[in-house]
Formats: structure tokens, C-alpha cells, sequence
């Protein structure tokens, strides 16, 4: 009798940071090598992350299902009337460019326009490269996800100090009392302040004796963490907001402490904001909010009586029609009690890979341009994304004719994603560069799949400059791959709309990046490194990768770097790289007036175009909409639009219902689990419909249904997620915006609910 052997599978466990959300978590991923290669077979916490130690959430414990999903492409896809063909790159970007040729020769750079979804912030590729393509578009015409989701905290910021990245975070881990406006950490995982585990560190805020108070319109899972909850009328935070600061102008503590000196202004610029907001006061405005007088003059004296103190806003409060004003209101409070840059306040975060702060700089503006149809102002280079369907098909000089969309999915995430859906159908050329055939790309004429997450590196390049410490990790590819990179990808479309053909080499756009990267600095009086030659200086650059090598001539000028060798003891990305679980270097520290990039290096605490927005809050206020108003909602198994195709997170109960208060619900016949029509109320043909959830969790006159769904649609080829189909809260949402940031309106949308049957005996 014989027997044969069997070579047991090879396994290898490797760390990498989580590329999900915010919150840049550790990961220990496990992999097993068969006859079909290596797969991932488990995921945790890594516990030697020095910033998650060990923390792991839903999604990334299912990166080895987006990893492995297979829905994903891996070829490209080019579109034969209502049929697709499968083809190698080289035919894939030769028919791009034979689409594209005739748009570029009738000489209109504005025909050409691009849309950047949410993944690609969680992308260093995308990140590096990304901005090189839109350069090369040379239009005017350029939309993102940040018009759905943040610009307004951008443009706050912008005005304030000069930069529109340099924005403050709570110092969770040291504050005393935390005030949440409009933001649900526990859930979202930090939005705009990256931390793992939210849930630990706001009960840490209470066990040293803190306290945590929220204002949301829904009982969120961070305010059944917090010391008090109080449920706010939709889009009136930033009412609210100036109620509070009246009260401590009005009681005569203001103080903004060490900063007072930097403000631009000084006491005069004080004493404006104070004689512009005399009319919000609580009396005032508490009603209007649904929020005793009472309690707002006590907690705006407790932010300012209290060492250590922030308050932080964040989607719900920036995703209105007063969003930027919002924003600004947020760091108002913390600038006049004495919390802006000061330990356990909002503070500055300073990235490894950042440019050295200067205390001054070129300043920041909006409406360089204006939008063609509607006149919106461009903001910083983009404009909103509610208008695209519009510059689709709008005749007349700059009519968008080519599309090209960078892991975006704009027909579920953006207002009347219907009249985008139909819009795409017109343009001669649209590309997108996308694992998915999904609701939008279905309309593509090429789809470029970039390589799945754990076939490329990972630094989180957005994400540690809103760090609530100041960290770093770098994770390079762990699976090879057989085709072209995302940068490749992204370099040849940008060769491409240049006029230099569909076989330019990428190298050459490397080479313009790191040379931008490093001739800046070489440019610079106050850096170690001017006057150097910078094509010296890339020739000593570490990594293989065009992305890695443009990152490691960030960290190696940034103000940790070893600023190639002038400073030995600094950092290079060859030595983050060979640092398991990252690096930390300590918590937050005061940076103003350094972190300045203001042409005087001083705050403009009071922007005018801030001051001349008032009165328009004021006005709306006078005619605030009653009735039913729609607010969104975030799920710990979700992001938006884009993990809703892994069997794990979309398991379960339903996460898509509409929430309705009881009374609410009673007034209208609609009983829980029953179907119902939500529609708009400004505009009486778009409806949607949804599951009725009647739940207390929501105050009376809020209904709320979560963003990113409504999958069950024709084309797509997301089997799982087109299964699970739910609502597109899109289709009720308005293209409405913050005339500040152009920032969609998406909570405080006035609705109504009707029981199906109600509904369809009314036609």
C-alpha cells in the first residue's frame, strides 16, 4: 500500500492599514497560497498599530471580500451599443483616443469634463496622479464628491487661514467636554478627524470625568454614547451655533487666549462679529431650533468656562444651505473661548508628508470662474457636482462632451441622480476608471479597472493631515499584479488628452510629478534644500513605483524628513517602510501662527463674504419650511455607494428604511413596516419609494433614509448589491446648494411621506 504526500497550503500573515474610511485602522492580513495563487483567508486588528492597537471595524474585516469579489473587472470593457466586449489596454486606449481626437481639435477645453469620486481619498494613486490628468483636461469643468459631502468645511477654512486643507480637529483625547454638531463618529468612524475607535475615545472623554454633548435631529449611536442629546431642527446648526456665540459676547467672555495677537483685526474684527450676530439670541433662535433658550446660554457658558473644550460639526451641519456658514460658526466658538489651536481644543494636525508651514502664503479665493449655466463660482477648481447634468445638456460653447469619471458613482450620489443618468446618454466620449460596472459606468464607453486594494501601496495622504494625532504607515503592495498600475492608468489618459497618443509613457508624467514635488522646495529661501539641483535630487529617490517614488520626495522635504541628508536623523519613506505597525509622533501641538497661509500670516476670523452671508440665515430663518424634512443617516457597514456588492455588510436587517416618528407616522395612516412614497415637496414628481420604520429615534417633523442605495438597476453589474436594491434618497434630494461652496443641500430637504395606498388612491 502506498500513499502520496500532500504539500500543506502556504500561509503568510502581513500588516497593512485598512484603505476604507477615515480612520486609517491596522489590519493583520492572513493569506493562503493555492493552485489559483494567494487569497486572503482572515482579517483582523493589527494590535502593533500604533494608532489602532488592535481596533477593527465591519468593513475592514471584509477587505478580503472586496479583494476577492467576483464582480470585480479585470480588463478593460468597451461599450457596443447596449453590449460590452472585453479587450486588452492598448485597443482600450486607442479607442479612447480615437473618440477623443475630434473633441480636442475643435480647440474647446471646456467640452472636456471629470468627476472624482469618494474612493479616490482613500488612494495614494489616485491622489498623486489624479491631479496631473485634471491639469492635462485643461477645463473648467470639474466636479467631486467634495460637493456632496465637505467642501463647505474647505472653503471656512480657506478664508480663515489661508489654506482650505488647514482644518482644525477636536483633541478628543485630551478635551474635557466635547460639543458634536451634525456628525456621528461611533458610525462614520470619524469624518474630517481621522481616529480608530471613536466609540472608545468619546467614553474616555467621560470616565476622566468629561463630558459629551450632541445636537442631531436622530437618537445616533454617538449620542446614545454622550452625556446629552438634543434633538435640533435641520439646518438651522449654524443658528443655533451664533445663539451661543451671542451669549458669550453678550456676557463678556470672550477670550481667544494665545491666538488673540494672530487675528486679523484684533478687537475691532471682534466687536464686528459681535454687532453682526445681536440678533440671535436664544430667545430668538431656540424655538426655531427646537432647543430651550435655557440650555443654550448654559452650555455656551460651560464651552466657555471649561479648561479644555471643542466643538466639532461635520456632514449634518455642512451638507445645507448654510453649510460654510456653518463651518466658520463651528470655529468661531472655538476661537472665542480660547479652544482654536490650544490643547484639548481644535488644533492642527502636521502631516510627515506635508509642506513645511510659513505663517504666510498666497491666501485662498473662490469664483476664479464661474459655472455656464448657472453661474455658480468655482471653488477650489471645481464646481458643484449638482450641475453637471446641466453642462451635459445645455447647448452652447463649453457643453460638456466627454466624461471622464475617477471611481465615482454620481447617479446615486448626487441630487436628482435621474436627470444625470439621462444626461451621460448624451456625450460622445465618457471613460471611467472603476472595478464596477455600476449605476454610472454602465452609461461609460470605456471602463479601466485599477488593480484591487492589496495590489498597490497605501499611505494615507489626505487622511493624516486630519489625524487627532500626528501618525504615519506606509503599506506596500502585498499581491502582484499583472496589469497596468492606477498611476500607469491615470499617466497614459493624461499623455493622452495632451495630444501625445495612446502610447505615451507614464514615466514621463512621474517625472513632471516629482519634479513639481521637489523644484517648489529646491525654489524655496527657507528650506534646507534650495538652490539644489531637484534631477539630482530624484535620482536618489527610493522605490520602484512612480507613487512611491513622488511619496518619498514628500516625506524626505517634509518637516520630519531628512531633507536628503541635511537632516540624518530624519525620515524617508525606505525607513516609515521598514517601521511595522507605523510610527507616531505625539499628540497634536499648537501651530498657529506658523500653520498660517494667509498673505499678512494673520487669521481673517471674520471673511467678508461670511459677514455678507448673515442676513441671508437671518432671512430664512423669518421663513423657515415646516413640515416633514429629510435628513440622511450613516451605517457602520457602509460608505456610500461603493460596498454594498460584499454578501457580509449588506446582511442582516435592513438598513435602508425611512424613519419616521411616531406621531408623525399616526398623522399620516403609515404603520411600521409598511410601504410608503417619499416625495419632494418643491417639486412634486420626484418620489421615491421606501420601507416605513416608525421609531422615536428620529424628532417629531424628521424623517431620515440613508444615502449611497438604489442599486436595482437595469445595466448594472453588481450582483449582490443589485439584489439588495433599496431606495435612492437622490431622487427626492434637489439641486439646491450653499451659494458659498456650492456644496449640495442634502439635510433639511422639505418632503412628504404618504402610505402607498393613500398615494395611489390620490392619482
Amino acid at each position: 500500500m502506498s500513499s502520496t504526500a500532500t504539500t500543506p497550503p502556504r500561509e503568510r500573515t502581513v500588516g497593512r492599514t485598512c484603505p476604507l474610511c477615515e480612520a486609517t485602522c491596522g489590519l493583520r492580513i492572513t493569506l493562503r497560497e493555492d493552485e489559483a495563487g494567494e487569497r486572503v483567508i482572515k482579517v483582523a486588528g493589527d494590535p502593533q498599530d500604533v494608532f489602532s492597537q488592535g481596533f477593527i471595524c465591519p468593513k475592514g474585516a471584509a477587505l478580503g471580500a472586496l479583494q476577492h469579489d467576483p464582480d470585480r473587472l479585470s480588463r478593460p470593457r468597451v461599450r457596443e451599443g447596449e453590449t460590452w466586449r472585453e479587450v486588452d489596454w492598448d485597443e482600450a486606449f486607442a479607442f479612447i483616443e480615437a473618440r477623443l481626437r475630434p473633441i480636442l481639435a475643435d480647440g474647446d477645453r471646456n467640452a472636456l469634463a471629470a468627476y472624482v469620486g469618494n474612493p479616490n481619498v482613500h488612494n495614494l494613486s489616485g491622489m498623486i496622479y489624479g491631479p496631473a490628468l485634471l491639469r492635462a483636461l485643461g477645463t473648467r469643468n470639474i466636479f467631486s464628491a467634495s460637493t456632496v459631502d465637505q467642501m463647505p468645511r474647505h472653503v471656512a477654512s480657506g478664508w480663515m487661514y489661508g489654506n482650505p486643507d488647514r482644518i482644525p480637529v477636536p483633541d478628543v483625547d485630551r478635551t474635557r467636554l466635547l460639543i458634536i454638531f451634525g456628525a456621528n463618529p461611533a458610525v462614520s468612524n470619524g469624518s474630517l478627524a481621522t481616529a480608530p475607535d471613536w466609540p472608545g475615545r468619546i467614553k474616555a472623554v467621560r470616565a476622566r470625568g468629561g463630558r459629551v454633548v450632541v445636537f442631531d435631529p436622530r437618537r445616533t449611536a454617538t449620542a446614545k454614547l454622550a452625556d446629552t442629546q438634543h434633538a435640533i431642527r435641520p439646518g438651522t446648526d449654524a443658528a443655533l451655533m451664533l445663539a451661543m456665540a451671542h451669549v458669550i459676547f453678550a456676557e463678556g467672555r470672550v477670550d481667544p487666549g494665545r491666538i488673540a495677537p494672530h487675528i486679523r483685526g484684533g478687537l475691532l474684527t471682534l466687536s464686528a462679529i459681535g454687532d453682526a450676530i445681536d440678533a440671535f439670541t436664544p430667545d430668538a433662535i431656540g424655538p426655531i431650533c427646537g432647543i430651550a433658550p435655557d440650555a443654550i446660554r448654559a452650555l455656551a457658558l460651560e464651552l466657555a468656562e471649561t479648561e479644555k473644550a471643542v466643538v466639532y460639526g461635520r456632514i449634518g451641519t455642512q451638507a445645507t444651505r448654510f453649510g460654510t456658514l456653518a463651518s466658520w460658526t463651528v470655529d468661531l466658538l472655538n476661537l472665542i473661548t480660547g479652544h482654536l489651536d490650544a490643547e484639548g481644543g481644535a488644533m492642527f494636525p502636521e502631516a510627515l508628508h506635508e509642506r513645511p508651514a510659513r505663517g504666510k502664503g498666497r491666501g485662498f479665493r473662490t469664483g476664479r470662474h464661474r459655472g455656464r449655466v448657472a453661474g455658480d463660482p468655482e471653488v477650489r477648481g471645481e464646481m458643484p457636482a449638482v450641475r453637471l447634468a446641466a453642462e451635459i445638456t445645455t447647448p452652447g460653447e463649453g457643453q460638456i462632451r466627454a466624461l471622464f469619471t475617477v471611481a465615482g458613482n454620481p447617479v446615486l450620489s448626487v441630487p436628482d441622480g435621474d436627470t444625470l443618468d439621462a444626461a451621460l446618454e448624451q456625450l460622445e466620449l465618457m471613460v471611467c476608471i472603476d472595478p464596477y460596472l455600476n449605476e454610472t459606468t454602465r452609461r461609460a464607453d470605456v471602463i479601466l479597472p485599477p488593480p484591487p486594494p492589496l495590489q498597490r501601496p497605501h499611505y494615507d495622504l489626505a487622511f493624516y493631515t486630519l489625524s487627532l494625532r500626528n501618525v504615519a504607515r506606509f503599506s506596500p503592495a502585498i499581491l502582484p499584479h499583472d496589469g497596468p498600475s492606477e498611476c500607469d492608468i491615470l499617466a497614459r489618459l493624461t499623455l493622452m488628452v495632451l495630444g501625445m497618443g495612446s502610447h505615451g509613457d507614464p514615466a514621463l508624467v512621474e517625472q513632471q510629478i516629482v519634479g513639481h514635488i521637489l523644484g517648489r522646495i529646491c525654489q524655496d529661501p527657507a528650506h534646507a534644500l534650495h538652490g539644489r539641483d531637484p534631477r539630482a535630487l530624484a535620482a536618489e529617490l527610493w522605490g520602484t513605483r512612480g507613487v512611491e517614488r513622488a511619496l518619498d520626495a514628500l516625506i524626505r522635504t517634509g518637516p520630519r524628513g531628512d531633507a536628503f541628508g541635511e537632516n540624518p536623523d530624519g525620515w524617508t519613506l525606505a525607513k516609515l517602510a521598514a517601521t511595522p505597525g507605523g510610527v507616531d509622533f505625539g499628540p497634536l501641538e499648537p501651530r498657529l501662527p506658523q500653520a498660517l497661509a494667509t498673505p499678512d500670516g494673520s487669521i481673517d476670523a471674520f471673511p467678508d463674504a461670511i459677514r455678507d452671508d448673515i442676513p441671508r440665515l437671518k432671512a430664512w430663518l423669518a421663513d423657515a419650511p415646516d413640515g416633514l424634512l429629510l435628513i440622511g443617516r450613516r451605517h457602520l457597514r457602509s460608505n456610500n455607494s461603493w460596498m454594498h456588492n460584499l454578501p457580509k455588510l449588506v446582511r442582516g436587517q435592513q438598513r435602508f428604511t425611512l424613519r419616521i416618528h411616531p406621531a408623525d407616522a399616526a398623522a399620516r395612516g403609515i404603520a411600521d413596516g409598511e410601504p410608503v412614497v417619499l416625495s419632494a415637496r418643491e417639486a412634486g414628481s420626484a418620489r421615491v419609494d421606501a420601507i416605513a420604520q416608525v421609531t422615536d429615534e428620529v424628532m417629531r417633523g424628521v424623517v431620515s433614509l440613508p444615502h449611497g442605495w438604489g442599486h436595482a438597476i437595469e445595466g448594472s453589474g453588481l450582483s449582490v448589491a443589485s439584489k439588495v436594491g433599496g431606495p435612492n434618497v437622490n431622487r427626492v434630494t434637489r439641486p439646491v446648494v450653499d451659494p458659498l461652496s456650492g456644496n449640495a443641500a442634502l439635510n433639511g430637504v422639505p418632503v412628504e411621506v404618504t402610505a402607498v395606498l393613500a398615494s395611489v388612491d390620490s392619482r
